[in-house]
């Protein structure tokens, strides 16, 4: 069995998942994670599927098919996971909402080398206010030769900048 990676968008409606399941089984696929969510009216989703290789141009060609029913999907092979001995860390980022957020804490991510590996943002009010707050929830992977409390550092002084409150763990 080989693996592939399905990205799904579609216009949010009853029975999206079950036509995505169907199609993948009727195959011989197996459907083994997946991340999928509703957001703005519209379905988007990722996940991974084992397919027998025989049966890779059929259900490309039957996910394709989906298109006439409004629902995207995008095929790619599995890549490489990570080396071992990348560390899991969690992250959480809590602060007055503002553009450019996720863009300085990525870049300082990228230059250390970090891997995001997951990521769910929010911009809620804030309990006793009217103010926006963004919340950040993120899973990272730091490769081997990179202290941690470096790693720290830098973050919370990008946090100080930001003005924003962020917080580092290990990943359960």
């Amino acid at each position: 069995m080989d693996h592939l990676v399905l990205t799904v968008i579609a216009q949010d409606q009853p029975g999206l998942v079950e036509r995505l399941a169907q199609c993948v089984a009727a195959h011989g696929g197996n459907w083994l994670e997946s991340r999928m969510s509703r957001m703005a009216g519209q379905f988007a989703g990722i996940l991974r599927v084992a397919v027998p290789p025989e049966a890779h141009a059929d259900l490309s060609a039957a996910l394709q098919a989906l298109q006439a029913q409004g629902i995207r999907v995008l095929l790619a092979p599995s890549g490489t996971e990570p080396a071992p001995g990348w560390q899991q860390i969690q992250l959480e980022l809590v602060g007055n909402d503002r553009p450019g957020i996720v863009r300085d804490i990525t870049r300082l991510l990228a230059e250390h080398g970090v891997n995001l590996e997951s990521l769910d943002t929010d911009v809620l009010p804030a309990p006793m206010s009217s103010e926006l707050l963004f919340h950040a929830d993120a899973r990272l992977a730091v490769p081997p030769g990179l202290a941690l409390d470096q790693l720290q550092q830098r973050l919370e002084t990008l946090a100080d900048d930001l003005m924003v409150e962020l917080s580092l763990q290990p990943a359960e």
